[in-house]
């Protein structure tokens, strides 16, 4: 990827971000029975030294996730600009086998929303629980084409339907961020 292409991709990842942190209004889960046993941690840390829950969507449901780290370091300025907390440069991410990485779909057009871009929140393909889960994600850069009837998606299959259709186009960037989902349709850490 060319440096102007890197450029391009964090200043839009970064303006979506923030896009999509100002509206969030997630609730955080009730304590289990064992976390309410346990009471107020000694030294425990105020919600603002946390990194901020972002939207997506998993098989048209939404999920709820964070950024912790990336492979680039443009994607890791703006993720830590955009977000609050440092997000951590690994590029060695970049290298991790295929068999610990999984993907998100990252729309740079299309229906505006709370995505990185303006856009559309981003679509997972594995949640907690699925033999395909993996905390890694490549992104990949979801284009919808000029003349294609834009709608949101909320799947992989609706994602892979459209761009049967050639409504769409996927490119895949190499750059890696830890992205572990919080919450997901029946289940939430």
């Amino acid at each position: 990827m060319s440096t102007r292409g890197k450029l391009a991709l964090v200043y839009g990842l970064l303006g979506v971000l923030v896009a999509a942190c100002s509206g969030l209004s997630a609730q955080p889960p009730s304590p289990t029975a064992t976390q309410a046993a346990m009471g107020a941690m000694v030294g425990q840390a105020g919600s603002t030294d946390y990194a901020p829950l972002v939207r997506g969507y998993y098989a048209g449901e939404q999920v709820l996730f964070i950024h912790t780290e990336a492979s680039d370091q443009q994607v890791a300025e703006m993720l830590t600009t955009m977000m609050g907390p440092q997000v951590v440069l690994v590029p060695e991410l970049a290298r991790a086998p295929v068999l610990l990485v999984a993907n998100v779909y990252v729309f740079t057009n299309g229906v505006s929303g709370d995505g990185p871009f303006g856009f559309q929140p981003d679509i997972f393909d594995s949640v907690p629980g699925d033999a395909g889960y993996r905390p890694l994600r490549e992104i990949h850069l979801v284009e919808w084409i000029a003349t294609a009837t834009v709608v949101e998606l909320r799947s992989i299959d609706e994602l892979r339907a459209a761009e049967a259709r050639n409504d769409l186009t996927i490119r895949v960037t190499g750059i890696v961020v830890n992205m572990p989902i919080l919450a997901w349709p029946g289940g939430h850490r």
